[in-house]
């Protein structure tokens, strides 16, 4: 098979974990007797620097042409610490999300056997982890009319979801869940707020389409906290942007790295797959980034894009056994263990392949 990747490896480490997940895709690709033809494009804080926007129409061009897009992190220190800066890295995000429909992003949580203990939490409460969290992607504050008062002393931030937003999410979520053990946990606020209502009325009356699955409707402080002590009751979870951007990099802790887990985000037209973490500028250069949870963004790539399971597998099985035998960056190598370059686990990812 042939296929099209749009290449945006954004900023910091980017360019150095999607560089290793190239090789590995590569590889992979020479293994299963693919094509694979990537398509390099600027966005974020190098694109504001090249062209002076974060997300180029040449960019979103090759992302439309493109079977899927794969994605390394954006953002940079001058931005960060500048906030009256009027163009910034994450608004390419945010826009790239917007143009290419992409609504839903489907970030797993899953522990590997060999780094049980590098979790922060106890093993008893962790293991047997497996839960996935769609989150909603283009609507909610992220998106609302935002601004401030004439006085400069008052700033607003406005939460609009429409219900055909909220069902096109929960539909995933459903039909994820009928994949899985058929358990599905609507995650809101809707003691306090208006929106969080409108998604729990949805949900509750798609329910009747899906008789398997059990849903449990939970408030987003409830799950914040359960997350921490039974992580393995949950199964798919769904819920608006900004509770799922919070509880996504709470959970991510829970396999003991967020260097370690895989995203995409899915809708209207090509999918993307990304790491979960950012851009780490403190690392930039330096040949230390763990580039594991690219490399699993490009398997979930292969499955989910592409239908390609044995691809996949074929990857997380590599992966699986680097951890195994601490062919791992200087985040994951234990005390008087080698810390390994992040070139050099790809080049011995490649090599057991």
């Amino acid at each position: 098979m042939k296929f099209n990747i749009a290449l945006l490896a954004g900023d910091g480490i980017g360019p150095e974990v999607i560089n290793e997940a190239v090789k590995v895709s590569d590889a992979i690709a020479k293994k299963f007797n693919h094509e694979i033809t990537w398509a390099p494009a600027l966005t974020g804080a190098c694109a504001i620097d090249a062209v002076g926007v974060p997300y180029p129409d040449e960019t979103h061009e090759i992302c439309m042409k493109a079977d899927a897009v794969l994605f390394g992190a954006i953002g940079h220190p001058k931005y960060d610490n500048d906030p009256s800066a009027p163009v910034r890295p994450e608004q390419g995000l945010l826009l790239m999300r917007k143009k290419l429909g992409l609504f839903a992003n489907v970030r797993p949580t899953f522990t590997f056997p060999s780094l049980i203990d590098n979790s922060p939490l106890k093993r008893e409460r962790i293991e047997g982890t497996d839960l996935v969290f769609l989150r909603e992607l283009t609507g909610g504050i992220y998106f609302g009319e935002k601004g401030r008062k004439d006085d400069g002393e008052t700033a607003f931030d406005n939460c609009v979801y429409t219900r055909a937003e909220v069902q096109r999410l929960a539909k995933k979520g459903f039909e994820l869940a009928m994949t899985r053990s058929k358990k599905l946990c609507c995650v809101d606020k809707a003691n306090v707020l208006e929106t969080s209502r409108l998604w729990r009325e949805t949900v509750q009356a798609m329910e009747k389409d899906y008789p398997e699955v059990t849903v449990s409707y939970e408030f987003v402080d409830a799950v914040a906290m359960r997350l921490v002590q039974w992580p393995n009751s949950y199964d798919v979870l769904i819920t608006e942007n900004l509770f799922g951007d919070i509880l996504t990099d709470e959970a991510s802790v829970i396999s003991g790295s967020m260097g370690l887990m895989p995203s995409a985000s899915v809708g209207e037209h090509t999918s993307l797959y990304e790491p979960i973490h950012g851009s780490y500028p403190q690392a930039t250069g330096l040949n230390i980034a763990n580039p594991l949870a690219t490399i699993l963004s490009a398997a979930m790539m292969f499955e989910d894009a592409f239908g390609l399971k044995d691809e996949a597998e074929a990857i997380r099985a590599v992966v699986n056994k680097s951890l195994e035998q601490g062919v791992v960056t200087e985040d994951l190598a234990t005390k008087g263990s080698k810390a390994y370059k992040t070139s050099e686990v790809g080049d011995w990812l490649v090599e057991n392949l």
